[in-house]
């Protein structure tokens, strides 16, 4: 008999499982199964939605005072704060991602949970400017059932991003996580029912994508989609969801520039470089996969930077030593070694790299890679989400500008200088959701989160995240105004309108 761990959907308050068919959850670090998940089927879908409905219309979540939500997602933050060592085990293990990342991430999600708690309790409505004796007031109410789907990169963070901004305006929530890195996003339900949750508002729900995922934003009755994937799952649901008017926010990758000018010194250029681009394995929307160098500092930067990239040590991701862990899956270590094949055929040069490996004979493990290839190849224009990056002489400000806007992504960049003009010019040119200048990575609750073109649609963190989980009631109240009636002689009826009638 297997002793795998099975991990059930959270729904209505506890565990239960949805059909007898199982998915595994792997560990790409090792190739070894670490546990089942549910595939839930269409018609345990449709329950779960109509029991989320019923929920939000009892009004247990949507209709309590903001000082209930700013308690409940406060104690979820602490509770995450006391347990985050089983939460950073977890999230190792299913993403292979080293150990040392994940303590430094998983630190940060309980601040999510607080802003939006503080959020919830702070946020005012408005009364506008209405012409003549008239109060109009703003109030801003939750949408309903809201679907999120999230990914594998960053299971915790990702889903706890959207829930707190979700719950905190008030909706019922049901998570699909990835079924690649499930298990924290799982472990959540349990934790926001310690915290005074009721019952039936979060609901975590498991399975295939293309199944699961796909019945869920199908359903008419749900009020919003907040997904983060790729294009093509964006493209499989909208279709549905626009007949239904259902609104998506969604992230969809990039492709970030990181523009290095001849004012920074080489030695801090390059580290930053290596931090921008093989954090995660070069497995986040943001990695830093196009390094745009400068002429002037090209030779110099680029063989400290490949000297650097060989000594990064691959390993075990339980090991605290390791810098660079595991990638997904095999079908990403094909896909990485698919980017460096045809960047060799497209003309590319690979410094270092290049190749598939593995830590005691296992896992899904992909050298650090660095290409010098052209601005017009394909590795330096499509999202490889892999430690595969493309290297591109730059002879002017100008031409790292009109490189970094040359593809289809506008998610995040980074800009390298000392030089306090030419940092908010470049800056200031780029086509991008996020620029950071002289950083990368750089994350907080408060700041919005999203991209142009086909990087996605609205935004995740901050008022904007909260407010696009609301729609807003306008109440006109009249109080000193002649009201517009009818003439008594019907025969004579016609309106008589006041001044502020735009009829």
């Amino acid at each position: 008999m297997s002793t795998l761990l099975h991990q059930p959907n959270w729904v209505n308050g506890a565990y239960q499982s949805a059909s007898e068919e199982r998915i595994h959850v792997i560990n790409p670090a090792t190739e070894s199964a670490i546990a089942t998940i549910d595939s839930t089927p269409l018609q345990t879908v449709n329950s779960i939605i109509s029991s989320s409905l019923d929920n939000f219309s009892s009004g247990i979540w949507s209709k309590v005072d903001a000082s209930t939500r700013f308690n409940v997602l406060s104690k979820a933050a602490t509770l995450l704060r006391l347990r985050l060592p089983e939460f950073i085990d977890l999230e190792t293990q299913q993403t292979g991602r080293p150990i040392r990342e994940m303590k430094a991430q998983l630190s940060r999600v309980p601040e999510w949970l607080e802003y939006f708690a503080s959020l919830a309790r702070t946020h005012e409505g408005r009364v506008t400017p209405f012409k003549g004796p008239v109060v109009n007031t703003l109030i801003r109410l939750p949408l309903g059932v809201v679907v999120q789907i999230t990914p594998w990169n960053h299971p915790l963070l990702i889903a706890t991003k959207k829930i707190a901004a979700a719950l905190a305006a008030g909706n019922s929530v049901i998570v699909k996580p990835s079924e690649s890195a499930p298990l924290s996003v799982l472990k959540m339900g349990q934790l926001f029912q310690e915290a005074g949750l009721p019952d039936g508002t979060l609901q975590i729900v498991s399975g295939y994508g293309r199944e699961t995922g796909k019945f869920l934003c199908e359903s008419s009755l749900i009020s919003k989609i907040d997904l983060t994937g790729g294009l093509a799952t964006y493209a499989a649901i909208a279709p549905t969801a626009s007949k239904h008017l259902i609104p998506i926010i969604a992230e969809l990758g990039g492709k970030a520039p990181v523009c290095m000018f001849p004012s920074i010194s080489v030695e801090k250029g390059v580290k930053a470089a290596l931090f921008a681009s093989f954090i995660a394995s070069g497995q986040t929307c943001v990695t830093g996969s196009r390094l745009l160098i400068h002429s002037d500092i090209y030779d110099e930067f680029v063989d400290l930077l490949v000297r650097r990239t060989k000594n990064l040590r691959v390993g075990a991701p339980t090991d605290e030593k390791t810098q660079i862990g595991a990638v997904i899956s095999r079908a990403s270590v094909e896909r990485c070694s698919a980017f460096v094949s045809q960047s060799i055929d497209e003309g590319g040069k690979v410094l270092c790299g290049g190749s598939p490996t593995s830590v005691d004979g296992k896992g899904y493990f992909f050298q650090p890679t660095l290409v010098e290839t052209k601005a017009s190849s394909n590795l330096a224009c499509n999202e490889v989400f892999g430690p595969v990056i493309a290297l591109v002489r730059c002879e002017s400000e100008e031409e790292i500008v009109k490189v970094a806007n040359a593809t289809s992504f506008a998610l995040g960049a980074s800009v390298w200088t000392n030089d306090f003009s030419q940092a908010h010019r470049v800056a200031e040119n780029i086509d991008s959701g996020i620029v950071w200048i002289n950083g990368h990575h750089l994350n907080d609750p408060s700041s919005p989160w999203g991209g142009f073109k086909e990087s996605g649609l609205g935004k995740e963190n901050g008022i904007e995240a909260f407010e696009s989980y609301t729609k807003v009631k306008s109440t006109i109240i009249n109080y000193g105004q002649e009201p517009t009636w009818f003439d008594d002689e019907v025969e004579n009826a016609r309106p008589r309108l006041s001044p502020n009638t735009n009829q």
